[in-house]
């Protein structure tokens, strides 16, 4: 077949897990024999949306990449829609229409689809909620596959959006919960299904190097992604504080990824919580990878997910998971594969801490469990299966 893959921000080192999913599934789709191109824009960084990249065309692996610019054009309309929305309200119709361009557009794109979307014989567009997707799709929708990465957030409740789950010619989710939630909020696309997400697998890892490496003296748990309000990571950081300065946890936190961290001191920590982060930044996958193998645990605060694709990573690594509870869709992975722990509130986190802290053996048990979920559901040529067969069916 040919394919076409459109992402927001497409590269290696670009960080976000729809934007690895695309990455590696359009790898993956060369390497299985498919025609591959990605249009993309010239950004990399979803704070700035800068044109960091050249404009033009380039190969990657054997697949055509197309980029060009982004545009940004605020308006007092659009940022009234966004206040709106983060207050919990779902701003009228001519507000969504202006905040569809809130936070850039990508001219380019949507010309190039319109032009020469008929030659691909389907265009997967995914995240759900930015401009390359919200924008583009109804034009190609016949031959539109979304991979909406839906949380349970203020967004997905825009009539603006809606078409993004109801119109294209599939829909592939990341998980049960995920697939549940499209349903609950309203109409979705007559073929769809569950294909996951796939997750590949270090050849090795060097765990005892890691720790060396980086000076680390004490066991830790570990968090890798954005550092930002959506993933709730100051609520970890405080509560981490509070269960270090409450009693005997003889754990560091060691925190990887971009944004924002308040360097070695935990906001909020007394005593000894307020010397127990270290803050990594961004790591090579080779080194990101030993990080999760090193790790006692990894935690996973944040509510809002429709995969988790470091929860994956940590399961390969041989490592257990503590897991905020209200994630439905960690929670549901948690319990299916009996790799991790899930907590409700802050006493809760501290206690599954002195859960991996104190009882290696659980944790051993857990992390084992955790992997084989992992090798016998997502891997790549799993969900690549999945995906060849959805596509095969409907286009």
């Amino acid at each position: 077949m040919k394919l076409a893959f459109v992402p927001p921000r497409f590269g290696p080192g670009v960080l976000g897990g729809s934007e690895a999913l695309v990455r590696e599934a359009a790898l993956g789709f060369c390497a299985r024999g498919h025609q591959v191109e990605v249009v993309t824009t010239c950004a990399l960084d979803h704070y700035s949306w800068a044109n960091e990249l050249a404009e033009g065309t380039s190969e990657e692996n054997g697949v055509l990449v197309r980029r060009f610019p982004v545009v940004r054009h605020p308006s007092r309309a659009a940022l009234k829609a966004q206040l709106s929305i983060q207050s919990g309200r779902v701003p009228d119709l001519d507000d969504q229409v202006s905040w569809l361009g809130f936070q850039f557009g990508a001219p380019g794109v949507f010309e190039h689809l319109l032009r020469w979307g008929e030659k691909y014989d389907a265009i997967v567009f995914s995240p759900y909620l930015f401009w390359t997707t919200s924008v583009c799709v109804p034009f190609v929708a016949e031959r539109a596959v979304v991979v909406p990465c839906l949380h349970d957030e203020q967004y997905a409740r825009l009539d603006i959006l809606r078409p993004m789950f109801s119109d294209p010619a599939l829909v592939w989710f990341l998980s049960g919960p995920e697939h549940l939630l499209a349903h609950r909020l309203g109409p979705v696309a007559r073929r769809h299904s569950v294909t996951g997400g796939g997750v590949a697998v270090p050849s090795a890892y060097d765990p005892k190097g890691f720790m060396e490496r980086h000076g680390l003296q004490r066991p830790f748990v570990l968090y890798a992604g954005r550092r930002e309000e959506g993933k709730n990571t100051a609520w970890m950081l405080e509560s981490f504080a509070a269960a270090v300065s409450e009693g005997d946890l003889d754990l560091d936190l060691v925190v990887l990824g971009k944004g924002q961290v308040a360097g070695a001191a935990v906001p909020g920590g007394r005593g000894e919580g307020a010397g127990r982060v270290v803050d990594l930044g961004f790591l090579p996958d080779h080194e990101r990878d030993s990080a999760f193998a090193a790790a006692t645990a990894y935690v996973q605060p944040s509510r809002m997910e429709s995969f988790s694709r470091t929860v994956m990573e940590a399961w390969l690594a041989g490592t257990p998971v503590i897991a905020f509870d209200q994630s439905e869709v960690v929670a549901w992975h948690c319990r299916r594969s009996g790799g991790g722990v899930t907590f409700a509130d802050r006493a809760g986190f501290a206690e599954c801490l002195r859960l991996v802290a104190s009882r290696p053996d659980r944790a051993a048990e857990m992390a084992a469990a955790g992997r084989r979920y992992v090798i016998e559901n997502y891997t790549w040529p799993t969900v690549l299966d999945r995906m060849e067969a959805s596509l095969g069916a409907a286009m």
